[in-house]
Protein backbone atom coordinates (compact mmCIF):
# COMPACT_ATOMS: atom_id res chain seq x y z
CA UNK A 1 0.00 0.00 0.00
CA UNK A 2 1.50 3.52 -0.63
CA UNK A 3 2.14 6.08 1.77
CA UNK A 4 0.74 9.20 2.06
CA UNK A 5 1.58 12.44 3.96
CA UNK A 6 -0.42 12.66 7.50
CA UNK A 7 0.12 13.37 10.98
CA UNK A 8 1.56 10.50 12.40
CA UNK A 9 2.52 10.61 16.51
CA UNK A 10 5.48 7.82 16.28
CA UNK A 11 7.27 10.13 13.33
CA UNK A 12 10.27 12.52 14.55
CA UNK A 13 11.07 15.19 12.06
CA UNK A 14 14.30 12.92 11.02
CA UNK A 15 12.44 9.88 10.13
CA UNK A 16 9.83 12.45 7.56
CA UNK A 17 12.40 13.94 6.46
CA UNK A 18 14.49 11.01 5.48
CA UNK A 19 10.64 9.48 4.07
CA UNK A 20 10.53 11.97 2.19
CA UNK A 21 13.79 11.45 0.15
CA UNK A 22 12.95 8.23 -0.65
CA UNK A 23 12.59 7.38 -4.50
CA UNK A 24 13.36 3.51 -4.80
CA UNK A 25 10.39 1.19 -3.16
CA UNK A 26 11.41 -2.58 -4.01
CA UNK A 27 9.93 -4.88 -2.57
CA UNK A 28 12.34 -7.89 -1.23
CA UNK A 29 11.33 -11.55 -0.22
CA UNK A 30 12.13 -11.51 3.23
CA UNK A 31 14.16 -15.40 3.27
CA UNK A 32 16.67 -13.66 0.23
CA UNK A 33 17.68 -10.80 2.89
CA UNK A 34 17.82 -12.94 6.24
CA UNK A 35 20.26 -14.72 3.93
CA UNK A 36 22.07 -11.59 2.89
CA UNK A 37 21.95 -10.21 6.55
CA UNK A 38 23.65 -13.60 7.88
CA UNK A 39 26.39 -13.65 5.35
CA UNK A 40 27.36 -10.31 6.42
CA UNK A 41 27.40 -11.79 10.17
CA UNK A 42 29.35 -14.03 9.72
CA UNK A 43 31.84 -12.05 7.45
CA UNK A 44 31.95 -9.16 10.38
CA UNK A 45 32.99 -12.14 12.88
CA UNK A 46 35.65 -13.27 10.89
CA UNK A 47 37.04 -10.04 9.70
CA UNK A 48 36.44 -9.96 6.31
CA UNK A 49 34.59 -6.83 6.92
CA UNK A 50 36.57 -3.75 8.23
CA UNK A 51 34.08 -1.92 11.62
CA UNK A 52 37.13 0.74 11.59
CA UNK A 53 36.69 4.47 10.94
CA UNK A 54 33.47 6.94 10.98
CA UNK A 55 30.40 5.36 9.90
CA UNK A 56 28.45 8.93 10.78
CA UNK A 57 28.37 10.08 7.05
CA UNK A 58 26.84 6.52 5.34
CA UNK A 59 25.05 4.81 8.12
CA UNK A 60 22.09 2.82 7.65
CA UNK A 61 19.03 4.50 9.56
CA UNK A 62 16.70 1.84 11.04
CA UNK A 63 13.63 3.30 13.72
CA UNK A 64 12.27 0.51 15.84
CA UNK A 65 9.32 1.02 17.90
CA UNK A 66 9.11 -1.76 20.73
CA UNK A 67 7.22 -2.33 23.82
CA UNK A 68 8.33 -0.30 26.77
CA UNK A 69 9.92 -3.37 28.53
CA UNK A 70 12.51 -4.53 25.96
CA UNK A 71 13.22 -0.83 24.86
CA UNK A 72 16.21 -0.39 26.64
CA UNK A 73 17.39 -3.65 25.96
CA UNK A 74 17.21 -3.02 22.10
CA UNK A 75 18.53 0.80 22.78
CA UNK A 76 21.70 -0.67 24.46
CA UNK A 77 22.31 -3.21 21.38
CA UNK A 78 21.60 -0.63 19.33
CA UNK A 79 24.34 1.80 20.93
CA UNK A 80 26.59 -0.91 21.25
CA UNK A 81 26.29 -2.05 16.81
CA UNK A 82 27.21 1.99 16.57
CA UNK A 83 30.34 1.93 19.25
CA UNK A 84 31.35 -1.60 17.34
CA UNK A 85 30.72 -0.16 13.56
CA UNK A 86 28.55 -3.07 12.96
CA UNK A 87 28.05 -3.17 9.20
CA UNK A 88 25.13 -4.56 6.76
CA UNK A 89 26.81 -4.50 3.34
CA UNK A 90 29.55 -2.06 4.31
CA UNK A 91 26.95 0.68 5.58
CA UNK A 92 27.02 1.27 9.77
CA UNK A 93 23.73 0.47 10.98
CA UNK A 94 22.00 3.32 13.36
CA UNK A 95 19.07 1.93 14.96
CA UNK A 96 17.21 4.32 16.57
CA UNK A 97 14.37 2.81 19.14
CA UNK A 98 11.37 4.12 20.67
CA UNK A 99 9.35 2.72 23.11
CA UNK A 100 5.41 2.49 22.66
CA UNK A 101 2.78 0.43 24.45
CA UNK A 102 1.79 -2.07 22.20
CA UNK A 103 -1.78 -1.91 22.44
CA UNK A 104 -1.71 1.99 20.89
CA UNK A 105 0.91 1.07 18.06
CA UNK A 106 -1.60 -1.94 16.66
CA UNK A 107 -4.69 0.70 17.11
CA UNK A 108 -2.57 3.13 14.93
CA UNK A 109 -1.78 0.39 12.52
CA UNK A 110 -4.85 -0.65 12.07
CA UNK A 111 -6.52 2.78 11.01
CA UNK A 112 -4.14 3.59 8.79
CA UNK A 113 -2.08 1.78 5.47
CA UNK A 114 1.14 4.48 6.80
CA UNK A 115 4.15 4.32 9.42
CA UNK A 116 6.72 6.23 9.77
CA UNK A 117 9.02 3.46 11.18
CA UNK A 118 10.34 0.08 9.79
CA UNK A 119 10.63 -2.22 12.54
CA UNK A 120 8.25 -2.82 15.18
CA UNK A 121 8.62 -5.20 18.28
CA UNK A 122 5.47 -5.92 20.29
CA UNK A 123 5.40 -8.22 23.29
CA UNK A 124 3.25 -11.08 21.82
CA UNK A 125 2.16 -11.89 18.14
CA UNK A 126 -1.36 -11.07 19.26
CA UNK A 127 -0.46 -7.39 18.76
CA UNK A 128 0.79 -8.36 15.13
CA UNK A 129 -2.65 -10.30 14.29
CA UNK A 130 -4.45 -7.74 15.98
CA UNK A 131 -2.91 -4.88 13.61
CA UNK A 132 -3.21 -6.68 10.99
CA UNK A 133 -7.08 -6.78 10.55
CA UNK A 134 -8.81 -4.19 8.16
CA UNK A 135 -7.26 -2.13 5.25
CA UNK A 136 -4.07 -1.63 7.64
CA UNK A 137 -0.23 -1.56 7.04
CA UNK A 138 1.64 -4.58 5.62
CA UNK A 139 3.64 -6.39 8.36
CA UNK A 140 6.24 -9.00 7.99
CA UNK A 141 7.20 -11.19 10.65
CA UNK A 142 11.12 -11.96 10.56
CA UNK A 143 11.37 -13.90 13.94
CA UNK A 144 11.34 -13.63 17.45
CA UNK A 145 14.24 -11.65 19.56
CA UNK A 146 13.25 -12.94 23.24
CA UNK A 147 10.69 -14.85 25.51
CA UNK A 148 9.38 -14.31 28.93
CA UNK A 149 6.57 -16.61 30.56
CA UNK A 150 3.72 -15.08 32.17
CA UNK A 151 3.39 -16.28 35.34
CA UNK A 152 1.64 -15.35 39.02
CA UNK A 153 3.83 -13.67 41.56
CA UNK A 154 2.77 -13.52 45.24
CA UNK A 155 4.61 -11.21 48.14
CA UNK A 156 6.73 -13.65 50.24
CA UNK A 157 3.89 -13.68 53.10
CA UNK A 158 0.77 -15.05 50.68
CA UNK A 159 3.42 -17.32 48.66
CA UNK A 160 4.50 -18.97 51.91
CA UNK A 161 0.96 -19.46 53.14
CA UNK A 162 -0.17 -20.98 50.17
CA UNK A 163 2.64 -23.49 49.82
CA UNK A 164 5.36 -22.00 47.54
CA UNK A 165 7.87 -23.05 46.36
CA UNK A 166 7.10 -26.79 46.56
CA UNK A 167 3.28 -26.78 46.47
CA UNK A 168 2.20 -26.57 42.42
CA UNK A 169 -0.69 -25.55 40.91
CA UNK A 170 -2.73 -25.04 37.38
CA UNK A 171 -4.16 -22.07 36.43
CA UNK A 172 -7.63 -22.71 37.46
CA UNK A 173 -6.49 -23.66 41.25
CA UNK A 174 -4.37 -20.43 41.64
CA UNK A 175 -7.23 -18.72 40.60
CA UNK A 176 -9.65 -19.96 42.58
CA UNK A 177 -7.45 -18.89 45.82
CA UNK A 178 -8.48 -15.58 44.77
CA UNK A 179 -12.39 -16.13 44.11
CA UNK A 180 -12.70 -17.54 47.86
CA UNK A 181 -13.65 -14.89 49.42
CA UNK A 182 -11.14 -11.73 49.95
CA UNK A 183 -8.37 -14.96 50.96
CA UNK A 184 -6.20 -13.52 47.83
CA UNK A 185 -6.41 -9.78 46.44
CA UNK A 186 -5.37 -11.10 42.92
CA UNK A 187 -4.36 -7.91 40.79
CA UNK A 188 -3.50 -7.78 36.77
CA UNK A 189 -3.00 -5.50 33.57
CA UNK A 190 -6.33 -4.64 31.72
CA UNK A 191 -6.54 -7.73 29.29
CA UNK A 192 -7.53 -5.31 26.49
CA UNK A 193 -4.12 -3.84 26.83
CA UNK A 194 -2.10 -6.28 28.30
CA UNK A 195 -0.97 -9.03 26.01
CA UNK A 196 0.17 -10.61 29.07
CA UNK A 197 -3.28 -10.58 30.76
CA UNK A 198 -5.26 -11.72 28.17
CA UNK A 199 -2.56 -14.70 27.25
CA UNK A 200 -3.22 -15.39 31.15
CA UNK A 201 -6.97 -14.76 31.51
CA UNK A 202 -7.48 -16.97 27.85
CA UNK A 203 -5.27 -19.82 29.85
CA UNK A 204 -7.52 -19.42 32.55
CA UNK A 205 -10.40 -20.16 30.96
CA UNK A 206 -8.68 -23.35 29.06
CA UNK A 207 -7.47 -24.60 32.90
CA UNK A 208 -10.95 -24.66 34.11
CA UNK A 209 -12.61 -25.86 31.51
CA UNK A 210 -10.16 -29.57 31.73
CA UNK A 211 -10.97 -29.39 35.32
CA UNK A 212 -14.89 -28.00 36.10
CA UNK A 213 -16.25 -28.90 32.25
CA UNK A 214 -19.37 -27.08 31.67
CA UNK A 215 -19.34 -25.05 35.24
CA UNK A 216 -15.73 -23.82 33.60
CA UNK A 217 -17.47 -20.32 32.21
CA UNK A 218 -18.89 -19.76 35.94
CA UNK A 219 -15.17 -19.82 37.02
CA UNK A 220 -13.73 -17.87 34.47
CA UNK A 221 -16.50 -15.09 34.84
CA UNK A 222 -15.49 -14.89 37.98
CA UNK A 223 -12.50 -14.80 37.74
CA UNK A 224 -12.60 -11.42 35.14
CA UNK A 225 -15.11 -9.84 37.72
CA UNK A 226 -12.44 -9.89 40.41
CA UNK A 227 -9.77 -8.80 38.22
CA UNK A 228 -11.80 -6.25 36.52
CA UNK A 229 -12.05 -4.59 39.92
CA UNK A 230 -8.08 -4.60 40.57
CA UNK A 231 -6.75 -4.17 36.70
CA UNK A 232 -4.44 -1.30 36.09
CA UNK A 233 -3.32 0.32 32.98
CA UNK A 234 -0.25 -1.61 32.55
CA UNK A 235 1.51 -4.43 33.70
CA UNK A 236 4.56 -1.45 35.52
CA UNK A 237 1.03 0.28 37.34
CA UNK A 238 -0.02 -2.91 38.18
CA UNK A 239 3.48 -3.92 39.93
CA UNK A 240 2.75 -0.44 41.69
CA UNK A 241 -0.07 -1.84 43.47
CA UNK A 242 1.98 -4.63 45.42
CA UNK A 243 1.89 -4.69 49.36
CA UNK A 244 5.59 -4.61 50.63
CA UNK A 245 5.59 -7.58 52.69
CA UNK A 246 7.21 -6.52 56.15
CA UNK A 247 4.56 -3.79 55.94
CA UNK A 248 1.44 -4.53 57.90
CA UNK A 249 -0.45 -1.69 57.19
CA UNK A 250 0.48 -2.28 53.40
CA UNK A 251 -0.61 -6.37 53.59
CA UNK A 252 -4.11 -4.81 55.24
CA UNK A 253 -4.59 -2.22 52.97
CA UNK A 254 -7.55 -3.71 50.62
CA UNK A 255 -6.27 -1.33 47.60
CA UNK A 256 -2.88 -3.06 47.35
CA UNK A 257 -2.38 -6.63 45.91
CA UNK A 258 -0.88 -9.51 47.63
CA UNK A 259 -0.64 -11.22 43.95
CA UNK A 260 -0.23 -10.44 40.33
CA UNK A 261 -0.44 -12.11 36.83
CA UNK A 262 2.85 -10.51 35.88
CA UNK A 263 5.34 -11.95 33.38
CA UNK A 264 8.54 -13.39 34.68
CA UNK A 265 10.80 -10.45 33.02
CA UNK A 266 8.52 -7.54 34.62
CA UNK A 267 9.11 -9.35 38.00
CA UNK A 268 12.71 -9.78 37.22
CA UNK A 269 12.76 -5.63 36.67
CA UNK A 270 10.66 -5.48 40.10
CA UNK A 271 12.63 -7.37 42.25
CA UNK A 272 15.74 -5.33 40.80
CA UNK A 273 14.62 -2.23 41.69
CA UNK A 274 11.89 -3.26 44.93
CA UNK A 275 14.59 -3.94 47.62
CA UNK A 276 14.37 -6.58 50.70
CA UNK A 277 11.19 -5.11 51.46
CA UNK A 278 8.83 -5.70 47.87
CA UNK A 279 10.08 -9.03 46.28
CA UNK A 280 7.34 -11.08 44.79
CA UNK A 281 7.77 -15.00 44.11
CA UNK A 282 6.24 -16.57 41.71
CA UNK A 283 4.63 -19.68 40.72
CA UNK A 284 5.20 -21.36 37.16
CA UNK A 285 1.51 -22.95 37.16
CA UNK A 286 1.95 -26.75 36.42
CA UNK A 287 -0.16 -26.89 33.26
CA UNK A 288 1.84 -24.15 31.29
CA UNK A 289 3.15 -20.59 31.18
CA UNK A 290 1.78 -18.46 28.27
CA UNK A 291 5.06 -16.93 26.62
CA UNK A 292 5.30 -13.48 25.70
CA UNK A 293 7.93 -13.74 22.50
CA UNK A 294 8.65 -10.34 21.03
CA UNK A 295 8.12 -10.56 17.40
CA UNK A 296 10.85 -8.73 15.30
CA UNK A 297 8.69 -7.60 12.43
CA UNK A 298 8.84 -4.98 9.40
CA UNK A 299 6.70 -2.47 8.56
CA UNK A 300 5.73 -1.93 5.58
CA UNK A 301 8.77 -3.84 4.31
CA UNK A 302 7.85 -2.67 0.31
CA UNK A 303 8.33 0.57 0.72
CA UNK A 304 11.97 0.15 2.02
CA UNK A 305 14.73 0.08 0.15
CA UNK A 306 17.22 -2.25 0.19
CA UNK A 307 20.05 -0.96 2.34
CA UNK A 308 17.12 -0.57 5.09
CA UNK A 309 15.71 -3.51 4.48
CA UNK A 310 19.28 -5.41 5.07
CA UNK A 311 20.07 -3.31 7.93
CA UNK A 312 16.94 -4.20 9.67
CA UNK A 313 17.15 -7.63 9.07
CA UNK A 314 21.14 -7.23 10.32
CA UNK A 315 20.26 -5.59 13.82
CA UNK A 316 17.78 -8.76 14.35
CA UNK A 317 20.30 -11.21 13.65
CA UNK A 318 22.88 -9.39 16.04
CA UNK A 319 20.26 -9.79 18.42
CA UNK A 320 20.38 -13.68 18.20
CA UNK A 321 24.22 -13.17 18.38
CA UNK A 322 25.88 -14.56 21.97
CA UNK A 323 26.65 -11.18 23.22
CA UNK A 324 23.30 -9.62 22.83
CA UNK A 325 21.50 -13.03 24.19
CA UNK A 326 23.71 -12.42 27.22
CA UNK A 327 22.21 -8.40 26.85
CA UNK A 328 18.55 -9.81 27.11
CA UNK A 329 19.32 -12.12 30.15
CA UNK A 330 20.64 -9.14 31.69
CA UNK A 331 17.29 -7.27 31.18
CA UNK A 332 15.25 -10.33 32.45
CA UNK A 333 14.48 -11.79 29.43
CA UNK A 334 15.17 -15.42 27.52
CA UNK A 335 16.67 -15.77 24.64
CA UNK A 336 17.09 -18.76 22.37
CA UNK A 337 16.12 -22.25 22.81
CA UNK A 338 18.11 -23.52 25.82
CA UNK A 339 16.85 -23.67 30.02
CA UNK A 340 16.95 -20.10 31.59
CA UNK A 341 19.59 -19.73 33.67
CA UNK A 342 19.33 -20.24 36.71
CA UNK A 343 20.25 -16.51 37.91
CA UNK A 344 17.83 -15.42 36.00
CA UNK A 345 14.73 -17.42 37.48
CA UNK A 346 15.99 -16.94 40.60
CA UNK A 347 16.48 -13.17 40.67
CA UNK A 348 12.70 -12.61 39.10
CA UNK A 349 11.70 -14.78 42.37
CA UNK A 350 10.73 -18.95 40.89
CA UNK A 351 12.63 -21.52 42.55
CA UNK A 352 12.85 -25.15 42.33
CA UNK A 353 10.46 -27.20 42.37
CA UNK A 354 8.68 -24.80 40.56
CA UNK A 355 8.77 -25.93 36.72
CA UNK A 356 10.17 -23.17 35.41
CA UNK A 357 11.90 -24.94 32.93
CA UNK A 358 9.65 -27.51 31.66
CA UNK A 359 7.78 -26.86 28.14
CA UNK A 360 5.71 -23.76 27.84
CA UNK A 361 1.77 -23.64 27.12
CA UNK A 362 0.61 -24.19 23.95
CA UNK A 363 -0.43 -20.98 22.21
CA UNK A 364 -4.24 -19.93 22.27
CA UNK A 365 -5.31 -19.52 19.02
CA UNK A 366 -6.56 -15.98 17.43
CA UNK A 367 -10.15 -17.12 17.90
CA UNK A 368 -9.74 -18.47 21.40
CA UNK A 369 -7.92 -14.82 22.42
CA UNK A 370 -11.31 -12.94 20.38
CA UNK A 371 -13.31 -14.84 22.44
CA UNK A 372 -11.79 -14.17 26.10
CA UNK A 373 -11.40 -11.03 24.56
CA UNK A 374 -15.16 -10.49 23.98
CA UNK A 375 -15.86 -12.42 27.87
CA UNK A 376 -13.54 -9.52 29.52
CA UNK A 377 -14.97 -6.46 27.49
CA UNK A 378 -18.72 -7.83 28.47
CA UNK A 379 -18.16 -8.95 31.81
CA UNK A 380 -16.36 -5.19 33.09
CA UNK A 381 -18.42 -3.23 31.21
CA UNK A 382 -22.25 -4.48 30.64
CA UNK A 383 -24.16 -4.72 27.47
CA UNK A 384 -27.00 -3.26 26.63
CA UNK A 385 -28.25 -4.57 22.97
CA UNK A 386 -31.22 -4.60 21.11
CA UNK A 387 -31.21 -7.59 18.41
CA UNK A 388 -32.95 -6.43 15.25
CA UNK A 389 -33.57 -9.74 13.17
CA UNK A 390 -34.75 -9.70 9.33
CA UNK A 391 -37.92 -12.49 9.13
CA UNK A 392 -38.43 -11.61 5.12
CA UNK A 393 -39.08 -13.90 2.83
CA UNK A 394 -35.25 -14.78 1.72
CA UNK A 395 -34.18 -15.62 5.01
CA UNK A 396 -36.37 -19.18 4.91
CA UNK A 397 -33.78 -20.10 1.80
CA UNK A 398 -31.71 -23.15 3.05
CA UNK A 399 -28.08 -22.92 3.78
CA UNK A 400 -25.56 -24.76 1.59
CA UNK A 401 -24.22 -27.98 3.57
CA UNK A 402 -27.00 -27.55 6.86
CA UNK A 403 -30.50 -28.28 5.43
CA UNK A 404 -31.74 -25.31 7.74
CA UNK A 405 -32.92 -22.19 6.51
CA UNK A 406 -31.02 -19.42 7.13
CA UNK A 407 -33.13 -18.10 10.02
CA UNK A 408 -33.31 -21.28 11.24
CA UNK A 409 -29.61 -21.02 11.55
CA UNK A 410 -29.49 -17.66 12.93
CA UNK A 411 -32.04 -18.57 15.89
CA UNK A 412 -29.60 -20.70 17.29
CA UNK A 413 -26.66 -18.60 17.00
CA UNK A 414 -28.87 -16.14 18.80
CA UNK A 415 -29.64 -18.62 21.44
CA UNK A 416 -25.56 -19.68 21.89
CA UNK A 417 -24.43 -16.27 21.77
CA UNK A 418 -27.00 -15.60 24.94
CA UNK A 419 -24.34 -17.82 26.74
CA UNK A 420 -21.63 -15.49 26.53
CA UNK A 421 -23.67 -12.83 28.74
CA UNK A 422 -24.01 -12.25 32.11
CA UNK A 423 -27.64 -11.22 33.86
CA UNK A 424 -26.59 -7.66 34.13
CA UNK A 425 -26.38 -7.66 30.53
CA UNK A 426 -29.54 -6.03 28.78
CA UNK A 427 -30.98 -7.73 25.73
CA UNK A 428 -34.21 -7.02 23.70
CA UNK A 429 -35.12 -8.29 20.24
CA UNK A 430 -37.07 -6.77 17.27
CA UNK A 431 -38.16 -8.45 14.01
CA UNK A 432 -38.48 -6.53 10.28
CA UNK A 433 -39.33 -7.33 7.16
CA UNK A 434 -42.05 -5.04 4.87
CA UNK A 435 -45.65 -3.77 5.85
CA UNK A 436 -44.97 -6.28 9.47
CA UNK A 437 -47.02 -4.43 11.82
CA UNK A 438 -49.11 -1.87 9.40
CA UNK A 439 -47.06 0.65 7.36
CA UNK A 440 -44.21 -0.16 9.47
CA UNK A 441 -41.63 -2.73 8.82
CA UNK A 442 -40.77 -3.61 11.92
CA UNK A 443 -41.96 -4.61 15.32
CA UNK A 444 -40.49 -4.72 18.60
CA UNK A 445 -40.96 -8.75 20.43
CA UNK A 446 -39.45 -8.01 24.00
CA UNK A 447 -38.04 -4.88 25.67
CA UNK A 448 -34.56 -4.45 26.14
CA UNK A 449 -34.16 -5.60 30.06
CA UNK A 450 -31.67 -7.19 32.18
CA UNK A 451 -31.03 -10.70 31.20
CA UNK A 452 -31.46 -11.68 35.40
CA UNK A 453 -34.63 -9.67 35.70
CA UNK A 454 -37.99 -11.47 36.51
CA UNK A 455 -40.94 -11.35 33.75
CA UNK A 456 -43.43 -11.51 36.50
CA UNK A 457 -44.60 -15.01 35.59
CA UNK A 458 -41.67 -16.96 36.97
CA UNK A 459 -39.42 -16.81 33.93
CA UNK A 460 -36.13 -14.28 33.35
CA UNK A 461 -35.95 -11.98 30.48
CA UNK A 462 -32.99 -14.66 29.49
CA UNK A 463 -35.57 -17.50 29.39
CA UNK A 464 -38.02 -14.93 27.22
CA UNK A 465 -35.70 -14.16 24.74
CA UNK A 466 -34.97 -17.78 24.39
CA UNK A 467 -38.62 -18.01 23.71
CA UNK A 468 -38.74 -15.63 21.46
CA UNK A 469 -36.05 -16.16 19.29
CA UNK A 470 -37.61 -20.58 18.98
CA UNK A 471 -40.86 -18.24 17.54
CA UNK A 472 -39.40 -16.16 15.11
CA UNK A 473 -40.46 -17.37 11.49
CA UNK A 474 -40.48 -15.79 8.11
CA UNK A 475 -42.89 -13.42 7.33
CA UNK A 476 -43.95 -12.66 3.48
CA UNK A 477 -42.41 -9.80 2.98
CA UNK A 478 -39.18 -8.12 1.45
CA UNK A 479 -36.34 -6.50 3.27
CA UNK A 480 -37.38 -2.91 4.93
CA UNK A 481 -33.55 -2.08 6.27
CA UNK A 482 -33.40 1.29 6.19
CA UNK A 483 -36.67 2.34 8.24
CA UNK A 484 -36.37 -0.09 10.40
CA UNK A 485 -32.19 0.93 11.21
CA UNK A 486 -33.36 4.04 12.04
CA UNK A 487 -36.64 3.68 14.04
CA UNK A 488 -34.26 1.26 16.09
CA UNK A 489 -31.29 3.36 16.59
CA UNK A 490 -33.92 5.66 17.84
CA UNK A 491 -35.56 3.71 20.11
CA UNK A 492 -31.79 2.83 21.66
CA UNK A 493 -30.83 6.04 21.48
CA UNK A 494 -33.89 6.79 23.96
CA UNK A 495 -33.33 4.23 26.59
CA UNK A 496 -29.20 4.54 26.89
CA UNK A 497 -28.06 3.52 29.88
CA UNK A 498 -25.12 5.05 31.06
CA UNK A 499 -21.79 2.65 32.39
CA UNK A 500 -23.31 0.57 29.74
CA UNK A 501 -21.81 -0.94 26.12
CA UNK A 502 -24.91 0.38 24.14
CA UNK A 503 -25.29 -1.07 21.38
CA UNK A 504 -27.80 -1.87 17.83
CA UNK A 505 -26.95 -5.62 16.38
CA UNK A 506 -29.12 -5.65 13.07
CA UNK A 507 -29.17 -9.30 10.94
CA UNK A 508 -30.17 -9.06 7.23
CA UNK A 509 -29.80 -11.21 4.53
CA UNK A 510 -30.14 -8.70 1.94
CA UNK A 511 -29.88 -5.12 0.96
CA UNK A 512 -33.35 -2.75 1.16
CA UNK A 513 -35.67 -3.98 -0.45
CA UNK A 514 -38.38 -1.20 0.79
CA UNK A 515 -39.31 1.06 -2.49
CA UNK A 516 -41.44 3.66 0.04
CA UNK A 517 -38.69 3.94 2.69
CA UNK A 518 -35.57 6.82 2.83
CA UNK A 519 -32.42 6.42 0.82
CA UNK A 520 -29.70 4.99 2.12
CA UNK A 521 -28.15 8.51 1.81
CA UNK A 522 -31.06 10.33 4.07
CA UNK A 523 -30.39 6.93 6.27
CA UNK A 524 -26.49 7.32 6.60
CA UNK A 525 -27.19 11.41 7.01
CA UNK A 526 -29.48 11.62 9.66
CA UNK A 527 -27.68 8.55 11.92
CA UNK A 528 -24.69 10.78 11.69
CA UNK A 529 -26.64 13.93 13.05
CA UNK A 530 -28.39 11.73 15.95
CA UNK A 531 -24.57 10.05 17.16
CA UNK A 532 -24.33 11.34 20.37
CA UNK A 533 -20.55 11.03 21.21
CA UNK A 534 -21.83 11.06 24.68
CA UNK A 535 -24.38 8.48 24.62
CA UNK A 536 -22.81 6.59 22.20
CA UNK A 537 -24.89 4.04 20.90
CA UNK A 538 -22.65 1.50 17.77
CA UNK A 539 -24.65 -0.17 15.24
CA UNK A 540 -23.45 -3.74 14.22
CA UNK A 541 -24.98 -4.55 11.14
CA UNK A 542 -24.34 -8.47 10.18
CA UNK A 543 -24.70 -9.25 6.35
CA UNK A 544 -25.38 -12.59 6.11
CA UNK A 545 -24.90 -14.45 2.87
CA UNK A 546 -24.28 -14.25 -0.81
CA UNK A 547 -27.49 -11.72 -1.52
CA UNK A 548 -26.02 -9.11 1.06
CA UNK A 549 -24.83 -6.10 0.79
CA UNK A 550 -21.76 -5.75 2.64
CA UNK A 551 -20.71 -2.32 1.59
CA UNK A 552 -24.10 -1.37 2.89
CA UNK A 553 -23.87 -2.49 5.85
CA UNK A 554 -20.24 -1.15 6.96
CA UNK A 555 -21.79 2.26 5.65
CA UNK A 556 -24.47 2.21 7.97
CA UNK A 557 -23.04 0.97 10.69
CA UNK A 558 -20.23 3.40 10.47
CA UNK A 559 -22.20 6.65 10.67
CA UNK A 560 -22.55 5.72 14.04
CA UNK A 561 -19.24 4.33 14.72
CA UNK A 562 -20.11 1.17 14.43
CA UNK A 563 -19.06 -1.91 12.11
CA UNK A 564 -20.25 -3.64 9.44
CA UNK A 565 -19.60 -7.49 8.36
CA UNK A 566 -20.69 -9.76 5.87
CA UNK A 567 -20.54 -13.81 6.83
CA UNK A 568 -21.65 -16.67 4.58
CA UNK A 569 -22.92 -18.53 7.33
CA UNK A 570 -25.42 -17.46 9.97
CA UNK A 571 -23.49 -19.83 12.29
CA UNK A 572 -20.62 -17.06 12.51
CA UNK A 573 -22.95 -15.24 14.33
CA UNK A 574 -21.55 -15.37 17.68
CA UNK A 575 -17.64 -14.97 16.53
CA UNK A 576 -18.68 -11.73 14.74
CA UNK A 577 -21.03 -9.96 17.34
CA UNK A 578 -17.87 -10.53 19.96
CA UNK A 579 -15.43 -9.22 17.54
CA UNK A 580 -17.56 -6.15 16.87
CA UNK A 581 -18.01 -5.57 20.54
CA UNK A 582 -14.11 -5.76 20.95
CA UNK A 583 -13.40 -3.45 17.77
CA UNK A 584 -16.02 -0.92 19.68
CA UNK A 585 -14.49 -1.36 22.64
CA UNK A 586 -11.09 -0.59 21.30
CA UNK A 587 -12.72 2.99 19.87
Amino acid sequence: MARHPSPDPYATDAARARRRGRRRTVAIATALVVGVATGAGVAARSGLLSFAGSCEDDAVRVDVLAAPDIAPALDEAADRAREQDVKSDGRCLDVRVEAKEPHQVAGALQKSDEARFDVWVPDSELWVDRASLGDSTALTPAGNVAASPVTMGMVPSAAKAVGWPKKRYTWAELTELATEGDKLRLGAADPARSAGGLLALTKIGASAAKTDGPESDTQVAATAKLLAQRTSDSESRALATVARDDSGTEQGDPRRNQALIVSEQAAFRHNQEAGADGQLELFYPKDGAPQLDYPYTLVDESHMSTDESRAALRFMTLLGEEDSRSLLEKHGFRSGSEEPSEELVTAAGGSEPQPYATASAEPPTPKELQATLGMWTITVQSARLTTVVDVSTSMGRIVPNRGESRLEVTKSSLVQALSQFTPEDEIGVWEFATYLDGTRDYRKLVETRRLGASTGNGATQRERLVAAYDALHTKPGYTGLYDTSLAAYKDAQKSYVKGKFNALVILTDGANQDPGSLSRRALIDELERLADPKRPVRLIAIAVGPDADRKEVKQIAAATGGSGYQIDDPAQMQEVILKAIIAAGGN
